[in-house]
């Protein structure tokens, strides 16, 4: 039997106490189980921000999605951590990821590594992270027993060994490094996707319970006008055709039915149960949540 949906959003802008508020409190009324903070400089800073979110509203989860590993050490991430999952009642789930802006290091006085030094680097953070939250003694000390869910954002055939390994919810972003795209990134087809799947699998086959899948959702457009719907992103990733861009796993556009379907398609070939979308698109794809738990 499929796992249920959930739903997330990742709210990306900054704004007064007030407007943060009430942003969290329209999310809950649209339906999202999650609320989600990225980790960049310029945006909200993590924790701080969770917190409001939880104090804001009754019934989300609330979560980094997802930390960038280099800009924390391990024992000051532990206090970060305990202490927000205390303060929202149990509600975080803690995302992490490598880190992928290397002008964000530069910014902040850190280095930035090669590929496999931040994937180090990660693989040590989880690791002390779970032992100094699994510690019955560790202070401040979290809500949630045995521990506090993490989320690892992946792609790579090493981070997918280290999530399927660690991370209760195994993020899969849909893209990846690319040094001829103008953003730096190419999404990756439902084939390349598939393939990423099916490695993590092999990885975490000995798994005794199964990680959740979840998929970051770059565009939602309910429309019968697709090519204008993505008039932007074919214009950040020229290679591809608008028929190509309407396969791309992280786009959901379309009539609303097909959407839909979509989505239930997507649940059955990749086993993703778990889609963030991101803020600009929390109003449009309300719709499409509440289709889903009717059906």
């Amino acid at each position: 039997m499929p796992r249920p949906f959930r739903f997330g959003i990742n709210l990306l802008n900054p704004g007064s106490a007030a407007e943060w508020r009430a942003k969290c409190r329209r999310a809950e009324e649209l339906g999202y189980d999650v609320l989600l903070v990225p980790d960049h400089l310029g945006w909200v800073a993590p924790f701080p921000a969770l917190v409001a979110a939880a104090q804001a509203t009754e019934r989300p989860r609330v979560g980094t999605f997802v930390l960038n590993a280099g800009f924390h050490r391990p024992a000051l991430l532990a206090r970060e951590a305990a202490t927000t999952d205390a303060l929202t009642d149990g509600r975080l789930e803690l995302g992490l990821g490598t880190g992928y802006v290397r002008e964000e290091h530069e910014s902040a006085g850190l280095p930035f590594g090669s590929p496999a030094e931040r994937v180090d680097h990660l693989r040590r953070t989880v690791q002390e992270l779970e032992r100094l939250l699994g510690s019955p003694g560790h202070r401040p000390a979290p809500a949630q027993r045995p521990r506090i869910p993490l989320l690892i954002g992946a792609n790579g055939d090493r981070m997918l060994r280290l999530t399927a390994r660690h991370a209760d919810i195994a993020a899969f972003t849909g893209a990846r490094p690319s040094a001829g795209s103008p953003t730096g990134l190419a999404p990756l087809t439902a084939d390349e996707l598939a393939e990423r799947v099916a490695r993590y699998r092999e990885y975490a086959a000995d798994r005794a319970e199964p990680a959740e899948l979840n998929l970051l959702i770059q565009t939602v457009a309910v429309t019968d006008d697709p090519a204008a719907a993505l008039g932007p992103l074919l214009e950040r990733q020229p290679q591809l055709t608008l028929d190509q861009a309407l396969t791309l796993p992280i786009v959901l556009v379309g009539t609303l039915d097909g959407i839909v379907a979509r989505v239930r398609a997507q649940r059955e070939r990749f086993g993703f149960s778990y889609l963030t979308v991101l803020e600009p698109d929390m109003e449009t794809f309300a719709p499409v949540m509440a289709a889903l738990r009717e059906a």
